[in-house]
């Protein structure tokens, strides 16, 4: 079993400190949030809460995802990181494919790239990105990224994407897993059929079990027997090495843990230095007494 610190919505001055914390304590990676904007009115709601606002997330101090992965690689040395998520269709393929690549080779490929929707229209009209068939646009930005990770020359023609054979340099010299995120059947499939394994966001145990056995029928339906197919998840089994051992004989392969609910309006008011008891603390009770 892997551990993956979580941590968001928190000072931005904290991250480094938290990841060199991390590395020193025996995680294997760090997840990074995504969050691109914030309009001053939507009627959309956040899936993963029980109240669907969104509110949590105004004034939060969010620095480009991909930026932050290359600035926390820089003051680290082992500590992988894991976009949870990179909301990919907003994006330009082409550029996250560069973003990514260039972080690869300047971190000793020390990146996970953690994919998946927005649920906020809001984004794709602040982007310029039509919301309908976003699902599908996400299936050819994965298989750009795909193409371009090999780097070598590459070619694309889609619904949503045509692209002359181009090449970029460096590529990833070893393989740059990417994970797709979200709990919907879609999401479980796409995991499948494009991914190198699914993210899981959060929620019950009840449906944790209920999509950890959808996933396997996708993949048995689908044929997939890969030993490499990674499984993150959220779970308060985590938080024992009872626990953990449950979730491993389920087939995940690496506990997503954070030590606070960040789904809070106003500013986090944990002091760094808890944060950092915390993260140690797990580290002593739960990592140590598995590994």
């Amino acid at each position: 079993m892997r551990f993956t610190y979580a941590e968001a919505m928190t000072h931005a001055s904290y991250y480094a400190p938290l990841a060199q914390a991390a590395e020193a304590a025996g995680y294997t990676s760090m997840t990074v949030a995504d969050s691109l904007i914030y309009p001053r009115e939507s009627d959309a709601t956040y899936p993963y809460t029980d109240t669907g606002d969104r509110e949590f997330l105004e004034d939060k101090e969010f620095i480009e995802t991909l930026i932050l992965c290359a600035h926390l690689a820089a003051v680290t040395t082992t500590l992988r990181f894991t976009p949870f998520v990179l909301k990919l269709p907003v994006r330009p393929p082409v550029l996250v494919a560069k973003q990514a690549s260039s972080i690869a080779h300047l971190s000793g490929n020390r990146l996970t790239l953690g994919v998946g929707l927005s649920p906020w229209p809001e984004d794709f009209t602040a982007l310029g990105v039509p919301w309908a068939r976003r699902g599908k646009r996400t299936d050819e930005c994965i298989d750009i990224l795909r193409g371009l990770f090999t780097g070598d020359f590459f070619g694309y023609d889609g619904e949503f994407y045509q692209l002359p054979e181009i090449k970029q340099c460096p590529a990833p010299s070893a393989k740059l897993p990417i994970l797709v995120g979200g709990h919907s059947d879609a999401a479980l499939r796409r995991a499948v059929l494009k991914g190198d394994g699914w993210m899981h966001a959060g929620g019950d145990g009840e449906e944790l079990d209920r999509l950890l056995t959808r996933l396997a029928e996708i993949r048995k339906a689908e044929g997939d027997d890969r030993d490499d197919f990674e499984v993150h998840v959220i779970s308060f089994d985590a938080y024992t090495p009872d626990g953990v051992k449950r979730l491993e004989d389920r087939g995940v392969t690496d506990c997503i843990v954070g030590f606070r609910v960040p789904y809070i309006k106003g500013p986090d008011t944990e002091p760094l230095e808890v944060k950092i008891k915390h993260l140690q603390g797990y580290a002593e009770n739960v990592i140590a007494k598995v590994s």
